[in-house]
């Protein structure tokens, strides 16, 4: 596949809370406010979303509220956080990811006080990383107690072009996939949300401050904003690049490079043979991406302490490159290359129990069911890519930005 031609960029790339700013926090004037945030809450020169609504003329920032991860950003992924104050503003920090299924969305309680609930968190571009999750269900919640919701809009740091994977069948929502999307679905939250309100027929007063100076083919690191870690295991753009592919060993007894310094760009176990790993990826020619034979010792998570090995996905045309059939195929061979060493988790994964954790990734079983089957990657390709392109049909009336 050719890359396309990258434009010149011609104009800077404001994020919505400066674009907010710009317009004198007008669709937060007058209102007490809620604001759903994590560290990527920021302006180009670092300033908290928070600290600028603490301050906006005519705005009352009454409360924070936290996403997986927390509203500091420091938890680490499936790990409850509990309420908490935040000690910088001295407002109450509200979780929206505890300990049961109840916790991921504001309580009637905590919305009492407020008229608006205002999003600003930093999206990764994949249906099962779980910011856009909560941000329905806050949108939900505020359609159900009669509030405004202000999205802060920010780029999708893999692009706005490409659509890719499968989509969500009924039975196998979870919090990892709250609405049907392909799995990498090319939008950013504030076209996330039209889409949720229309598709989920939200009366609901909703605001999107878009950013300005954004395309679609931009690539993250030639906009000029700060990357800042939206989860601890997310540490580079280059991270969320791989991810929506990656994060498919999730569901699988098979390191994805936690503990490590790359995450989801290492994966293997201890017992893999990683020349031949490598080897067997690369005869694919899979698009854009080349493997290395890899050797790590995970600090924590799946086989802490134990060496490990596999391969290290080196990216070389991220235009041409597509991480969920990578994904896919780096699962398939690792399973061909030692049947007996791997497994399906079968652990209760994002509070739900009875359905696979890599069947709730899918968005179905017929991905892990190919898989047994001894299917290839490009074999199961072929099965979901009738729902890629209707899915590019759905979304394309909530697209606001220009390629």
């Amino acid at each position: 596949m050719r890359p396309r031609p990258r434009k010149p960029r011609s104009a800077e790339v404001l994020p919505g809370l400066e674009v907010l700013a710009a317009s004198r926090f007008r669709p937060l004037r007058g209102l007490r406010v809620g604001l759903v945030c994590n560290p990527t809450a920021v302006d180009r020169r670092l300033r908290h979303a928070a600290d600028c609504l603490a301050a906006a003329a005519g705005v009352r920032l009454a409360a924070l509220f936290g996403p997986e991860h927390g509203v500091r950003g420091d938890a680490q992924y499936m790990a409850a956080v509990a309420d908490e104050r935040d000690p910088r503003t001295g407002l109450p920090a509200y979780s929206l990811y505890g300990r049961s299924a109840d916790s991921l969305r504001p309580s009637r309680e905590q919305l009492s006080e407020l008229d608006a609930l205002c999003f600003d968190v930093q999206d990764v571009g994949t249906r099962y990383y779980t910011y856009q999750a909560t941000m329905l269900h806050c949108m939900e919640a505020a359609s159900e107690a009669g509030l405004r919701f202000v999205v802060l809009d920010r780029p999708n740091p893999l692009g706005g072009l490409e659509v890719e994977g499968p989509g969500l069948r009924a039975g196998f929502e979870s919090f990892c996939g709250r609405h049907d999307l392909a799995v990498r679905h090319g939008l950013t939250v504030g076209e996330l949300a039209l889409l949720y309100r229309e598709e989920r027929r939200l009366s609901l007063d909703l605001v999107v401050v878009p950013c300005q100076g954004w395309r679609r083919g931009d690539r993250f690191g030639d906009l000029g904003l700060p990357w800042i870690l939206p989860s601890p295991n997310m540490p580079t753009p280059e991270t969320a690049l791989v991810y929506p592919g990656m994060c498919l060993l999730e569901g699988t007894n098979l390191s994805e490079g936690r503990g490590t310094t790359r995450p989801f760009q290492l994966f293997g176990a201890p017992w893999l043979d990683a020349d031949r790993l490598a080897g067997s990826l690369d005869a694919l020619r899979l698009p854009g991406v080349r493997f290395r034979p890899a050797h790590f010792v995970p600090m924590w998570d799946k086989h802490a302490g134990l060496p490990c090995h596999g391969a290290e996905l080196v990216v070389q045309d991220a235009e041409a490159f597509r991480p969920f059939r990578t994904g896919l195929a780096c699962l398939v061979e690792s399973r061909a290359q030692a049947p007996g060493g791997f497994a399906w988790r079968t652990e209760p994964y994002e509070f739900v129990a009875g359905v696979l954790a890599f069947d709730l990734l899918c968005g179905s079983d017929r991905e892990r069911r190919a898989v047994e089957a001894g299917k290839s990657a490009a074999e199961m390709a072929r099965n979901f890519a009738p729902e890629e392109r209707a899915f590019r049909k759905r979304r394309s009336p909530y697209l606001r930005y220009p390629e």
